[in-house]
């Protein structure tokens, strides 16, 4: 007996929803817990590092602010001043980022959280 040979299209939307989520769920539960750490390493690291506009750059700023939470300016002090030798900044420039980095965590709490992956 031949096998048929399936493709996407053969499936209705309702069925291709259900082959996905068994495929997730299935290939969840066959990772051990090091292979789902790395996972995720990799698609957060892709999600951060691989932004390619300025819509993307704001999602992860995002993103990242809301981890971070209080801790976020703090944080950002920390890593300009440890990595201060790579670029000269003036401290009425610093000031002008830490201003920046206020009015973007205060639009933050104002605008709804968008996930890019929500329809």
């Amino acid at each position: 007996m031949n096998k048929k040979s399936f493709i996407y299209s053969d499936l209705s939307k309702k069925q291709l929803e259900n082959l996905k989520e068994l495929f997730v769920q299935k290939k969840v539960e066959s990772m051990s817990h090091q292979e789902l750490k790395q996972y995720v390493r990799e698609i957060i690291s892709h999600q951060v590092n691989d932004t390619v506009d300025k819509d993307e750059e704001m999602e992860a700023w995002r993103e990242m602010s809301d981890f971070f939470g209080d801790q976020f300016e703090i944080v950002i002090l920390e890593i300009q001043t440890k990595y201060n030798d790579c670029k000269n900044v003036p401290d009425s420039e610093i000031n002008l980022q830490k201003q920046r980095i206020e009015l973007l965590e205060k639009n933050n709490l104002n605008q709804e959280k968008e996930d890019m992956w929500d329809d």
